[in-house]
């Protein structure tokens, strides 16, 4: 008889298939199980998927409160900053942050536009472990999991029946050798959070303040080089569970200001600008084992987020303020999203189960720079299955079906992963899948026309799509002498199609729109090894990435791909009579080449591009106190990275060189804090 913890079923609006079965004697520990992309919670070991796992004692020896810089020791994660708007993207092997699907307990989370700046507003107090799946997983999650996934689980979904957490924590850094104790300069963060389950109902409430006094760097005056920001985050949870039943609500708000000061000009006048965010997001999910070959699960989420630009001007001399016109100046940006899911699970015997599922999202959005109020909504049902072939073999088949309003949506996505026990300690996984994204609304509707721009956005876009293959390798817990090592070999190639690029526009020279122009590959490997031995635990990885070179076709000297290198390591020691630990974090980016073109026709160019190669180094001390108290303290970026040159050298003339500099930190800083966690 099929039994499992419902506590689970809250981790993943998709559910579990009951066909998943381990193949191996072997016990894992409860950290090892995943929920992301699969049937039902099962060890790492047994996902079809390669999944990594960022688990919380990884988190907490991070000693951050920013999701940026928990990832940016991770193989194959880039970041971008724009420091006047005060935002972060991500890129993942060699692709945008785009095709790339953010989840919240299996929740997707909306963004204003095709970047991923919701990662840097959610809260790492309240995230258990985060759960990265490479490669497309658009059959179980649609559109923008081309890619990969990022599930970020939080606390509530893995709490036991009749259990406590309470958890304070006060996070304190430098911003390089800015820093003033608990406010301005510097990074300051103060959680409080509580989380209970008894027999059927579970509460939990949790409040985070996240504040940056910003960094002036070599800015003078008033003016600064990256931004000042202020985050309010707070969660409260309830939940209803018996034993084949459950339901959990979960209600999220974050408030964030990112405050832009501008320096003053000889006329005694300066300009100030606020970028101001509310997002509320609200989700209920549930699930009912129906009998034991059937269950159902199900998720209504509604988020509602509101970006509001501010804009004053500042008169010294008249001691006046007044707000300016303009385009952008006043501007406020409305973006609202409905999204539903249920699932039907059937074991249809054994070592065969099935999964169908239906989807539903209809996203609105309006502003100054969206024409009218724009909305999209789409349809999706999704069919897929697990089959045991003997002891060794587990295939998953799988398609989705999808129709959209505005946009010709692929007529099938198509997926198929297999894994094969090689040998008692040896795992081999090949797959392929069919990825899509759909356009954004901004894509869709934008419209924005001044002196210098004319760009509108275009309704007949299709969606961009991704094939992907993928193998993976696995050695698990292979004992030399008293050393366990693990090992993991990947390669993947990615052939993307309809991507969706500003062009200028047929019907009228001289604007600009977004059209379906682009073709792009990515392929590359990674090797990860992990050794541990008694309190100690080394991880050394290695990843070499391909891009395409889209001048190729211009001049084929230039190679067809431009391949990128990455090395990262971290070591993590143990001293239990100490009730302490120390860690190291460290990561290279390699030298990332590209080529871009200037004018067109006979007057083209190729210019070689070149962003420098630089590394990160982090170190972190933890040590537990008297009654759950555990003191931390380290450092970041030892390395002292600030800025990074990117080149371009004129392929076509007398090596003319050009450069600029790529923002990548504040520099060398110190942090330090105190947590508090009871659990009972």
């Amino acid at each position: 008889m099929l039994r499992y913890p419902f506590a689970y079923l809250s981790i993943l609006l998709s559910p579990a298939a009951f066909a998943q079965q381990d193949t191996t004697d072997q016990t894992l520990p409860i950290e090892e199980v995943v929920v992301t992309g699969q049937f039902l919670p099962t060890s790492l070991r047994n996902s079809v998927y390669k999944i990594r796992v960022i688990d919380r004692e990884t988190i907490d020896r991070r000693g951050t409160a920013d999701m940026t810089t928990l990832l940016n020791t991770e193989l194959g994660f880039r970041f971008s900053h724009d420091l006047v708007l005060g935002e972060t993207d991500i890129q993942l092997m060699g692709s945008s942050g785009n095709n790339i699907k953010i989840l919240i307990d299996g929740v997707p989370i909306i963004d204003r536009g095709s970047s991923r700046q919701s990662l840097s507003q959610i809260d790492l107090n309240d995230i258990q472990r985060i759960e990265i799946v490479e490669g497309p997983v658009s059959v179980m999650y649609g559109t923008d999991a081309l890619v990969g996934v990022i599930n970020i689980i939080t606390h509530a979904g893995v709490m036991k029946k009749n259990t406590m957490r309470i958890q304070a924590r006060l996070l304190e850094e430098s911003a390089s050798k800015e820093y003033r104790a608990f406010r301005k300069e510097g990074r300051h963060n103060a959680n409080v959070s509580l989380d209970y389950a008894g027999k059927v109902w579970s509460f939990g409430w949790s409040g985070s303040r996240n504040t940056f006094g910003g960094f002036q760097g070599n800015r003078t005056g008033r003016s600064l080089q990256w931004q000042p920001k202020d985050q309010w985050l707070t969660s409260g949870k309830v939940g209803y569970m018996q034993d084949k039943f459950q339901v959990n609500y979960n209600l999220n708000y974050l408030h964030e200001d990112i405050f832009t000061p501008g320096n003053i000009n000889i006329n005694n006048k300066y300009t100030d600008k606020n970028y101001v965010t509310n997002r509320y997001t609200h989700n209920l999910q549930s699930g009912w084992q129906v009998s034991d070959k059937v269950q159902l699960t199900g998720s209504v989420s509604y988020q509602d987020y509101e970006r509001r630009t501010k804009t004053r001007n500042y008169d010294l001399n008249t001691q006046t303020m007044e707000l300016p016109e303009g385009a952008g100046l006043q501007d406020v940006s409305k973006f609202q999203q409905v999204f539903g899911r249920v699932n039907g699970l059937y074991k249809v015997q054994e070592n065969l189960g099935l999964m169908v599922g239906l989807e539903f999202d209809y996203d609105k959005g309006s502003g100054a720079r969206i024409q009218g109020n724009a909305d999209i909504y789409d349809f999706a049902a999704y069919l897929s299955a697990e089959y045991h072939l003997g002891k060794r073999i587990l295939m998953r088949p799988g398609i989705r079906m999808v129709y959209n309003s505005i946009y010709p949506a692929p007529p099938i996505i198509p997926a198929f992963n297999t894994k094969v026990l090689l040998a008692k300690n040896l795992d081999l996984r090949l797959g392929y899948a069919m990825g899509y994204r759909a356009p954004a609304l901004r894509e869709l509707y934008f419209t924005f026309h001044d002196t210098n721009h004319s760009i509108d956005g275009n309704t007949n876009l299709k969606a961009e799509r991704n094939h992907n293959i993928n193998m993976n390798l696995n050695i698990h817990d292979v004992s030399l002498g008293k050393t366990m090592f693990h090992s993991s070999l990947t390669g993947f190639y990615n052939y993307f199609n309809n991507l969706i690029s500003i062009g200028e526009s047929i019907e009228n020279p001289g604007s600009y729109t977004y059209l379906n122009i682009g073709k792009y590959k990515t392929m590359g490997t990674t090797l990860e090894n992990k050794l541990t031995l008694h309190n100690t635990s080394v991880n050394v990885g290695f990843s070499y990435l391909a891009r395409l070179n889209q001048v190729y076709d211009y001049n084929k000297s230039l190679g067809k791909y431009f391949w990128t290198p990455e090395l990262n390591s971290s070591i993590s020691q143990e001293f239990p009579k100490l009730k302490a630990n120390i860690s190291v974090f460290y990561k290279l980016y390699g030298t990332r080449p590209s080529f871009r073109t200037q004018g067109s026709g006979a007057q083209m160019q190729i210019l070689q591009a070149e962003q420098a190669a630089y590394s990160m180094l982090d170190i972190s001390i933890s040590k537990s106190l008297y009654r759950d108290f555990t003191l931390l303290g380290g450092m970041r970026n030892l390395t002292n990275t600030v800025n990074i040159t990117n080149s371009s050298i004129e392929g076509t003339g007398a090596h003319s060189v050009s450069s600029s500099s790529i923002p990548i930190s504040y520099g060398r800083s110190v942090f330090f804090g105190l947590q508090y966690q009871f659990n009972n």
